[in-house]
């Protein structure tokens, strides 16, 4: 099995768990995994091992917190809930079973679409107060949204092993399954152009094979659902990049596009100078001061300058031609790329 994303917890085991199922004949079976750690993998393995522990029990009384929690919002009434419910139970036609749902989803709908059109007015207006009603309307109707997917699954999980006797509880798992694929909100994404990424280079290092033994250590515990329908929407975190590609602009020559500058420098220089294992231990001993004037990190940046001159022609000629540039990048890679942290920290792995 070829593994080449990130597996964790449970979807570890599920992932890798089918190569039980092997093709007769075949008796041995081997994971070549590009991207995840030993340790983690056999810590998500041991919490199932033999049989899997809770630390605590689950409250299930958290689906009747959650169900006041959606009724609270008032985007719906009692009336609606069971109109959709009678409409599901009677095997009406898809139709019917859409115009019960309709108001509610007319409702919600509007309510977004008015709050978008609002932030983009506020926007435009730079009203920071408006602003920030009309994006807290949003988060709230997203919320709203994410806390019907909770409740589903929440009720799903607990049902099959307490009984709620409780028809209103059901009801709300119903209707809430049948409107949530119809609000076409929150799966918003902001486009990200790939048409003109090009792979130009790659490396794979063996970092050999690891064996895990189920047995040794302690196994972890499984923890229990705590709390459901408390999450916050999360702003998209955007990384600070314009003061570095303001300072790239001042070092380089030619006709090189903001992006060449940026990969070439926090990407392809800084990604070799982590790799480099003398770094690694001056960053974990010494201060960032005395880092800075090292000769071996001048050394290391020539190296990095020569490795990447076939990728990077143009720029990296100019590096090596230019003290001014060298430096430049120094600083860039010092006061703004973090390389001495993450040096620092790679040290102590």
């Amino acid at each position: 099995m070829y593994v080449d994303k990130r597996l964790a917890g449970i979807q570890a085991v599920q992932t890798l768990s089918r190569l039980n199922r092997a093709h007769p004949g075949k008796d041995t079976t081997y994971v070549l995994d590009f991207v995840n750690d030993t340790e983690e993998v056999l810590l998500a393995f041991k919490a199932y091992y033999t049989t899997a522990e809770l630390a605590n029990t689950t409250d299930p009384n958290l689906v009747f917190n959650l169900r006041s929690k959606l009724d609270a919002a008032g985007h719906y009434d009692e009336f609606e809930v069971d109109r959709v419910v009678a409409a599901e139970l009677k095997g009406v036609l898809q139709s019917e079973l859409v115009a019960a749902l309709e108001p509610v989803v007319d409702r919600l709908m509007r309510r977004y679409k008015a709050a978008q059109e609002a932030l983009r007015i506020a926007i435009e207006h730079k009203d920071e107060s408006a602003i920030k009603a009309s994006q807290d309307e949003l988060n709230a109707l997203i919320l709203f949204k994410s806390d019907m997917g909770a409740y589903i699954r929440l009720y799903t999980f607990l049902s099959q092993i307490f009984d709620y006797g409780n028809t209103a509880i059901e009801k709300r798992t119903i209707f809430y399954k049948r409107l949530l694929p119809l609000l076409e909100f929150g799966r918003e994404r902001e486009g990200i152009d790939l048409s003109k990424v090009v792979l130009t280079h790659h490396q794979l290092k063996n970092t050999g094979k690891r064996d895990m033994i189920l047995n040794d250590g302690d196994r972890p515990k499984l923890e229990p659902i705590t709390e459901a329908g408390s999450g916050s929407v999360q702003e998209k975190e955007k990384a600070h990049l314009a003061e570095i590609i303001a300072k790239v602009n001042d070092l380089f020559n030619g006709e090189l596009t903001d992006n060449d500058k940026l990969v070439y420098v926090n990407s392809v220089i800084r990604g070799k100078l982590l790799e480099s294992e003398t770094l690694r231990k001056q960053a974990s001993s010494n201060t960032k001061e005395q880092f800075a004037n090292s000769p071996d990190l001048n050394a290391e940046l020539v190296n990095a300058f020569m490795a990447a001159l076939d990728a990077h022609n143009l720029m990296s000629t100019q590096a090596l031609n230019s003290p001014a540039v060298q430096n430049g990048i120094k600083d860039i890679l010092l006061n703004h790329s973090k390389l001495y942290e993450d040096l620092r920290t790679d040290a102590r792995c």
